[in-house]
C-alpha cells in the first residue's frame, strides 16, 4: 500500500506543479491555444488595422507610405516583401483562374520595392473583393502561421517563454521578418541582442527580465526605420503587459498603440 501511496503522492504534485498560478489554477496555455491566439490576433490588429475585429482585414489594402509598396490583409502583408505574393500564389493553387492570378508577374516584379507598377486600382479592387471567398482567407490564415505565427511560438516555446513572451516574438515576427533586410533589422538580430543582455528561463533566466531586454532591443530596431519611429506597439502595449506580470496574457488587457486606446475585457 505505502507505494501506492507514493505514487498517489506524487501524481498530485505532478499535477500541481503542472499548473499555473492564477486563481482559477487552470493550467498554462500557450499562444496556439485558440482563445490565447485570438488575443494575439487582436492585439496585431489594433496596431495594423486601428481595430480588434482582425476577421473583418481580409480584404484591407493600401499603401501607408512604408516603402514596402500595398499593405493589406489580417496582419499586413506587403507588396514589396514578398508575403502578399505567397498569399496570393496560395490562393491560386487552391482557387485556379481567380482574379488575382493575373497580377502574379506583376507581384513578382515588384518584389523588392515600393512600386504599384502593374498593380493599381484593379488589383486593390481585386483583392478586396476576394476577401468573401473562404479559400482566401484559408490562403492569408496559412501564410500567416507558416511564415510568422508557428515559427515565431515554437522559437519562443524553446526559449521558455510563456504566451505573453510567445507573442512578443510574434509581433516582432510580423514588424520585423526574421532576417535582416536593407533598412530594416529583423527578428533574428533583436533575439541576439538580447540574449546578450539577459538569459532566456530555458537558461534559468528571468523571464520578465528577458522580455523587457528583447523590448529594449526590439525599441532600437524600431527607431533605425524612419517609417516606423513610433514605438508604442512596444512601450504602451507590450512592456505594459510585462510591468503588469501578465505573462499569460490573462484579461482584462489594456493599451495604446499609435494614438489610440483599447481594452479586450475578462473572459
Amino acid at each position: 500500500m505505502k507505494p501506492l501511496r507514493l505514487a498517489l503522492a506524487t501524481t498530485v504534485v505532478l499535477v500541481l506543479t503542472s499548473c499555473s498560478g492564477s486563481a482559477a489554477g487552470a493550467p498554462e496555455k500557450g499562444l496556439d491555444d485558440p482563445a490565447k491566439k485570438d488575443i494575439a490576433m487582436r492585439l496585431v490588429s489594433s496596431a495594423e488595422n486601428s481595430s480588434l475585429d482582425w476577421k473583418a482585414q481580409y480584404g484591407y489594402i493600401e499603401d501607408i507610405g512604408d516603402g514596402r509598396g500595398y499593405t493589406a490583409g489580417i496582419i499586413g502583408f506587403c507588396s514589396g516583401t514578398g508575403d502578399m505574393l505567397k498569399v496570393v500564389e496560395r490562393y491560386g493553387k487552391a482557387r485556379p483562374g481567380n482574379p488575382l492570378v493575373r497580377f502574379l508577374p506583376a507581384l513578382r516584379a515588384v518584389d523588392g520595392s515600393d512600386s504599384h507598377e502593374g498593380l493599381g486600382d484593379a488589383f486593390t479592387a481585386a483583392w478586396a473583393k476576394a476577401a468573401a471567398d473562404p479559400a482566401f482567407r484559408s490562403a492569408q490564415n496559412t501564410e500567416r502561421d507558416e511564415t510568422y505565427f508557428d515559427p515565431a511560438v515554437a522559437r519562443a516555446e524553446a526559449d521558455g517563454l510563456s504566451a505573453l513572451g510567445q507573442f512578443v516574438y510574434y509581433d516582432a515576427y510580423v514588424m520585423h521578418g526574421y532576417a535582416d533586410a536593407k533598412g530594416t533589422v529583423g527578428f533574428r538580430t533583436i533575439r541576439a541582442q538580447a540574449l546578450a543582455a539577459a538569459g532566456t528561463p530555458s537558461e534559468g533566466g528571468d523571464e520578465e527580465a528577458y522580455l523587457n531586454a528583447f523590448l529594449d532591443a526590439r525599441v532600437a530596431a524600431i527607431r533605425k526605420e524612419p517609417s516606423h519611429s513610433d514605438t508604442s506597439r512596444v512601450e504602451t502595449a507590450q512592456r505594459v503587459f510585462v510591468r503588469e506580470g501578465k505573462l499569460q496574457l490573462e484579461t482584462p488587457l489594456a493599451w495604446r498603440v499609435y494614438g489610440e486606446s483599447f481594452r479586450i475585457p475578462r473572459g
